[in-house]
Formats: C-alpha cells, sequence, structure tokens
C-alpha cells in the first residue's frame, strides 16, 4: 500500500511540471506568430504536440484526482469513458506527432538534389490536413474504450481490468480484445519506423557535414552549429526520449494485457512511464532550441523602443 500511495502521489507534480512546461512551449509559439514572425514548416506540429501533451497530462491528473469523482452531477460511467478515451487518443497523436516532425526535419535538411528535396513543402496547408488526418485515425482506433470503459463498482468484480480506483475495462471476447490493440500496435510500428528511418538518414547526413567541415575548415570558420544543426539534434534527442520510454511502456502493457491483471502498482508504473514523454519533451525543446525565446525578446525590445519613441 505504501508504495502504491507513493506512485499515486507522484502523477501531481508530473502533471504539474509537464503542463506548465507545454503551456509556456505553446505561449511561446503562440506569441511568435502574433509579433509578426514567420513560422517554420516545424512550428506548427511542435504547437501541436505541446498541445496535445497538456490535454494528455491533464486527462490523466483528472482520472487520479479524487475531487472530480466526488461530485454527483455527472455520472460516473460517462465520467470514465471520456477520461480514459481523451487520455488514449492524446497519446496516440503524441507518437503521430513525434513522427510527423522527425519525417519534416529530415526533409528540411535534405540537400537539394536528394529524393527527398521534392517532398519540401512551402506552406503549412498539406501539414494541417495530416493532422486532420491523423485526429480521424487515432479517434476510430481508441472508440472502442466508449463501450468497454466503466465505472469501478463498489465491490470487486470478475471480469474487470481496473484502470485506477474509479474506472475499469469490460473483459469482452478474446477477438475483440485483440483487434483494437492489433491496429493500435501496427500504428504504432509503422510511425516508430519511420521515425527510425528519418533518424538514421538524419545522423547520416550530420556525419557526412561533419566530416566535411573538418576537410574544409579554415581560419575563418565558425565551430558553432547552424541553426538546422541545432534543430535536427534537439529533434534527435527527441526521438530517443520518446523511444526508450516507449519501449518501457509496451513491456508493461504487454505484460497486463496477456496477464489480464489489474495490479494497481503496475498500472501506475506503466501511467507514469507513458506520461514521461509529454513531461520531458517541452523541457528538451525549450531548453535546446532557444531561437524562439530570442524572437519573442527581440519583437518585444521593439516594441517596448518603439513606445519609448511615441512618449
Amino acid at each position: 500500500m505504501f508504495i502504491y500511495v507513493a506512485l499515486k502521489k507522484a502523477f501531481c507534480p508530473q502533471a504539474g511540471i509537464g503542463i506548465t512546461a507545454n503551456t509556456f512551449l505553446l505561449c511561446l509559439h503562440i506569441a511568435t506568430v502574433f509579433m509578426g514572425h514567420k513560422p517554420g514548416l516545424t512550428d506548427f506540429p511542435v504547437t501541436h504536440l505541446a498541445l496535445t501533451h497538456i490535454l494528455m497530462l491533464l486527462t490523466m491528473g483528472l482520472l487520479v484526482s479524487t475531487d472530480i469523482w466526488e461530485t454527483q452531477d455527472i455520472p460516473g460511467d460517462f465520467k470514465c469513458k471520456v477520461l480514459v478515451f481523451l487520455h488514449k487518443v492524446m497519446r496516440g497523436l503524441s507518437i503521430c506527432t513525434t513522427c510527423v516532425l522527425s519525417v519534416l526535419q529530415a526533409i528540411t535538411i535534405s540537400p537539394s538534389g536528394s529524393w527527398l528535396a521534392h517532398f519540401k513543402l512551402k506552406s503549412t496547408n498539406p501539414i494541417v490536413g495530416l493532422f486532420v488526418f491523423l485526429w480521424a485515425l487515432t479517434m476510430s482506433l481508441s472508440s472502442n474504450l466508449l463501450l468497454c470503459t466503466v465505472a469501478t463498482p463498489n465491490k470487486t468484480q470478475p471480469g474487470l481490468l481496473f484502470l485506477n480506483d474509479h474506472c475499469s475495462l469490460l473483459l469482452v471476447s478474446y477477438r475483440h480484445r485483440s483487434l483494437f490493440p492489433a491496429l493500435v500496435a501496427l500504428r504504432d510500428l509503422l510511425f516508430l519506423g519511420l521515425m527510425v528511418l528519418s533518424s538514421a538518414y538524419m545522423i547520416n547526413l550530420l556525419h557526412r557535414h561533419k566530416k566535411r567541415a573538418m576537410s574544409l575548415r579554415t581560419s575563418r570558420f565558425s565551430p558553432r552549429r547552424s541553426p538546422e544543426e541545432r534543430a535536427t539534434y534537439t529533434i534527435l534527442l527527441l526521438i530517443s526520449c520518446f523511444e526508450i520510454l516507449y519501449c518501457v511502456d509496451s513491456i508493461f502493457s504487454l505484460f497486463i494485457g496477456m496477464t489480464w491483471t489489474g495490479d494497481p502498482i503496475l498500472l501506475c508504473l506503466q501511467m507514469l512511464v507513458a506520461n514521461g514523454y509529454g513531461t520531458i519533451s517541452p523541457l528538451v525543446l525549450i531548453s535546446a532550441d532557444t531561437h524562439i525565446i530570442k524572437v519573442v525578446q527581440t519583437k518585444q525590445r521593439e516594441k517596448v523602443q518603439l513606445l519609448a519613441k511615441l512618449m
């Protein structure tokens, strides 16, 4: 019980740090748009990733909190269905957005003579259309939760997988129990494969660029990385964090799914790992990419100077 209570209390600081960091990242990107800075192709996926993680951590925080379950105005079944469904959708969109971000960065830094150069975009309209499709896909793959999620009864009941103290999953037939997880696993494997391929491509390009730079280095050569290189290193670090946490989360999920066990300690550990990427990713993006902060500071300084002249 002590371990379970300690793990459950860890959700609050994790959600608090993650929501704060993602909100800060989201506000920075929105501020640059209002200040007249032209957003890049990867700015929209980063903004979408921050918004996704805010909703993911918020729904997770509501699931483990006690205040929302004490109110009797909304039925418990409805609250469980909505929160579990939204949390699962946001987790799916997290992997989709990270994959899009890595592929876009690989296309951005690709040389003009490469085959990837043909996919370089001049506007964000195709990216918006892609995310609309990803939302529809992710919601359809998680739609079974709207039927299987129920409020946990007062007494222990067989045939349920307990998600927390208030929500459970119904034990349905093996065929239906395996169909949706198989489709989700297929989607995740596809996006993970694209991430691995784009990461390998970017690492190869960076290695070739470094060798070329070392051979052409002169006294005038600056050892500082270009903005494109810094952005690429940031996304590679982001993908590495995601893949490590995803593998650990998959091990927990596989064990829980195969044994259909409702061990609360195991479920708490799995939820902490599953939401770890949403907490780490904004910290990586903010600390590694200082360009957007400099843009906001510069625009703010220009406005202050303009107001001083007018006064």
